[in-house]
């Protein structure tokens, strides 16, 4: 077993949808490396691109949310990537922010009981003590920012470590849609910034935070998009992320402390739209490959989004693993306790060729 994959399950970001338990299956079906690029258009917290970049692919990686992106690139980077040079190395520059006294800010301000003096409600998603040691963090790594002592990789791994911290010690039951009413052992901890393991090597990666359908390929290019498939506003669960990665003071509100999310709104999470919304993402494409995750709990239908997705070129579906249901209530637990994942994989034939793609894209299921 790699270093990298060794390093990804000890990542304690608790993600929906997460693809780490199928990642290796999802890049087998990739093929073996090629001229082109893996592109990874809906990144999240990595797994599939470090598996990627790990077989050896150039990895390109996008994702509308820029705590994803700084997510995905502290899965990818490796030493060369990030030397820190002005600080001493990776690991003293972890030691540092760890050090540092609690300096109360915005996420103590509103994230932690404190908020009860100007919201009219404990906000109990971090001890005061862990708020206000955040904050110290937060501010560094912005002065550091502002000073150039960061490259963007180097910054954007930091802001991975510190979600990292901070989701160890958050009182929540897996997103930061609620905060627990009770305080939890592991939020009763200090909070700790740590280093973590990276290769002795660089790799060859772009990141980039964006609108998923200006992501743009190659002939040479294998894609995998995994969009949200259910109706939950993955800028709304993690909001606080959004706001550790930002390192703003946005209006807020409500019992959660909501920021402003809607601009960031999917319309892959809306049933209305999202069928529309896969053809015309695959569809667009120029890769030579499209891979697709979807799971049957998805709210578009699976024959229909084949059917469509078949204009498009030969389309096989492929079964990849019943996974543990992700229960962050008891609505979700109702519901079953496994989620069936698949990969439509689609080989596109050239817009010009697709007069007769319904008859040359019927759909197979490996």
């Amino acid at each position: 077993m790699s270093w990298r994959w060794k390093g990804w399950r000890r990542l304690s970001v608790r993600y929906i949808g997460s693809k780490a338990r199928v990642a290796d299956a999802i890049v087998d079906l990739a093929g073996p490396v090629g001229r082109g690029r893996f592109v990874d258009a809906f990144c999240g917290t990595g797994s599939v691109a470090a598996t990627a970049a790990n077989r050896g692919w150039a990895v390109a990686v996008n994702d509308a949310m820029p705590s994803a992106v700084a997510m995905t690139t502290g899965a990818l980077v490796g030493y060369a990537d990030v030397p820190f040079e002005r600080l001493g190395g990776y690991d003293v520059a972890c030691a540092y922010l760890d050090a540092l006294e609690g300096q109360p800010g915005f996420v103590h301000s509103e994230y932690s009981p404190a908020s009860e003096s100007h919201a009219g409600i404990a906000r109990m998603y971090f001890t005061e003590e862990n708020a206000a040691r955040l904050d110290a963090m937060r501010s560094q790594i912005t002065e550091w920012s502002a000073d150039g002592v960061l490259s963007l990789n180097e910054e954007r791994l930091l802001l991975a470590d510190l979600m990292q911290a901070a989701n160890r010690v958050a009182n929540i039951s897996g997103t930061y849609g609620c905060f627990l009413s009770s305080w939890t052992s592991n939020a009763l901890r200090p909070v700790e910034m740590r280093a973590r393991e990276l290769p002795n090597r660089g790799t060859d990666f772009t990141a980039r935070v964006g609108d998923v359908f200006s992501v743009e390929t190659t002939a040479e290019d294998v894609v995998y998009f995994d969009p949200p498939y259910t109706k939950r506003q993955y800028a709304a669960y993690y909001h606080l992320l959004e706001t550790l990665t930002a390192g703003d003071r946005p209006e807020v509100g409500g019992v959660t402390g909501l920021r402003p999310w809607r601009d960031k709104a999917s319309e892959f999470s809306y049933k209305s739209r999202a069928l529309d919304a896969l053809t015309r993402l695959i569809m667009g494409t120029t890769a030579r490959k499209v891979l697709l995750s979807y799971s049957n709990e998805g709210h578009v239908d699976r024959e229909g989004l084949v059917a469509a997705l078949s204009e498009a070129g030969r389309v096989t579906m492929h079964p990849i693993q019943t996974i543990g249901r992700y229960r962050p209530n008891a609505a979700a637990s109702a519901a079953g306790d496994s989620v069936q994942e698949y990969v439509i994989e689609v080989e596109p034939v050239p817009a010009r060729e697709r007069t007769n793609t319904r008859r040359l894209g019927q759909a197979v299921c490996a």
